[in-house]
């Protein structure tokens, strides 16, 4: 897990990037709304890894930016899905 604000927002815009880049499109926001949602991203891997039987408090910090990006892309994804519908 990161450690002070700079790890935060360190792992928020690695992984909001990568995730905007796994998953291109027309989505509002620059670099601030990629950091947040990164970071957004994070707290939920976070959250939900522990839920699923793995811990990522010890994990190598690859697998750290690996579950904050696939956290990142869940949240893209449930966006354009509520967005989707409300069009």
């Amino acid at each position: 897990m990161p450690t002070g604000i700079l790890g935060w927002l360190l792992i928020g815009l690695v992984a909001g990037v990568l995730g905007k880049i796994i998953m291109p499109g027309k989505d509002p926001g620059g670099v601030i709304v990629t950091i947040l949602l990164g970071i957004a991203g994070a707290l939920l891997a976070f959250y939900l890894t522990p839920m699923m039987g793995y811990d990522l408090t010890h994990a190598i910090w690859w697998q750290q930016y690996l579950a904050a990006t696939g956290g990142a892309i869940l949240l893209l994804a449930v966006y354009r899905l509520v967005m989707a519908k409300r069009t």
